[in-house]
């Protein structure tokens, strides 16, 4: 197996090839190894630096992108449900030893995801090309974890969660849930979107880059930057708000937008109402 610098330096190079000069049978060589590397965790498409800023690397993503190059349309219908996709990321193939409990009932798995062991998936839910995925977490029914994105250990994603994903511009970061959050039903995390350790999201609250947080607790406004993603802080207990449209046209029709607000920070009673029972996995 070749070490992750070569696997690095061959995709980015064949990444840089026009169409008629790409060697075909050398990328799939590399984008095969690249795959591997992927699933093994060995390769991040963003990671945490000792400051603790989350960085991109930009040549994970050109990867992906040079796997639906290479890619070309296969037949994977079964029965009765028809399935084409690009055939150089078919379902995930899991074996019992690797851990990972996937519940009957239409869940997939695409190749390219990093799934830890202890993951338990319940389904239906859908795992994407380049997530990373770390153990003891549970992806519940209809939640779906995108391209790219990356999950901690511990943490639950509820029925119907959506954590957006990020393949194009090449740069821009994908999501980001830290170790131990707790994600309630129907919530949405998008655009770049960091959620530190520890956080609770109650059901239905919704993170775009635009989002403004409002910060009860220390009467601050959250915010992203043109450099920096928005973040919600380590332990932030954050639930759904409103704010009104300050016009006339928003106050003659009793306007309002969306305002998640954190109502407290994480404590003894937060922790009992969102810790996932040890039985459960």
């Amino acid at each position: 197996m070749p070490v992750l610098a070569d696997i690095r330096a061959s995709i980015e190079y064949h990444s840089a090839q026009p169409a008629d000069d790409l060697d075909r049978e050398a990328a799939r060589e590399a984008f095969d190894a690249f795959l591997i590397a992927l699933e093994s965790g060995e390769a991040r498409s963003a990671e945490r630096g000792d400051d603790g800023i989350w960085r991109s690397n930009a040549w994970v993503k050109q990867g992906i992108l040079l796997g639906f190059r290479l890619g070309g349309i296969k037949d994977f219908s079964s029965g009765a449900f028809s399935f084409f996709d690009k055939e150089t990321f078919p379902a995930r193939q899991l074996k019992a030893t690797d851990g990972v409990r996937v519940v009957p009932g239409g869940s997939t798995i695409r190749r390219g995801a990093y799934v830890s062991s202890g993951v338990v998936c319940m389904p239906p839910m859908y795992i994407n090309v380049g997530a990373y995925v770390d153990e003891g977490t549970m992806v519940d029914s209809h939640a779906l974890v995108g391209s790219c994105a990356q999950i901690g250990k511990r943490v639950h994603l509820s029925a119907a969660a959506q954590v957006g994903g990020v393949l194009e511009p090449i740069g821009a970061a994908p999501v980001v849930i830290e170790d131990d959050v707790f994600v309630g039903g129907g919530c949405g995390i998008y655009e770049g979107c960091v959620v530190r350790e520890r956080a609770v999201l109650a059901s239905g609250v919704i993170l775009t880059r635009s989002t403004r947080v409002y910060d009860l607790v220390n009467e601050t406004i959250l915010r992203s930057s043109a450099d920096a993603s928005l973040e919600i802080p380590a332990g932030a207990v954050v639930v759904p708000g409103s704010r009104s449209v300050d016009s006339d046209f928003g106050r003659d029709h009793g306007l309002s937008l969306s305002a998640p607000c954190i109502v407290k920070y994480r404590d003894a009673s937060t922790d009992a109402s969102t810790t996932l029972e040890e039985a459960l996995r």
